[in-house]
């Protein structure tokens, strides 16, 4: 049987990983979309460039969001 610490720091290490997947994955997204976005712009089409822009907005802040979860609880006692 595992000590109640070793199960605890697991469980909190679950958490920070799956976090960190989420950002990798919402960035892949926001790399696909700022693309498309920009190539859209650069053939003539200016109405996609506004809210793409605001999508990758965000993408951007749930990024930043999930990064502060995942620092907090790491550090969570």
């Amino acid at each position: 049987m595992m000590p109640i610490g070793s199960e605890v720091r697991r469980r909190r290490r679950t958490v920070v990983d799956a976090a960190i997947i989420l950002v990798v994955i919402l960035l892949i997204v926001q790399m696909w979309l700022l693309t498309a976005t920009l190539e859209s712009y650069l053939a003539g089409h200016r109405e996609a460039a506004l809210p793409g822009a605001l999508v990758s907005g965000v993408l951007f802040l749930l990024c930043f969001l999930l990064y502060r979860f995942a620092a907090r609880a790491q550090k969570a006692p």
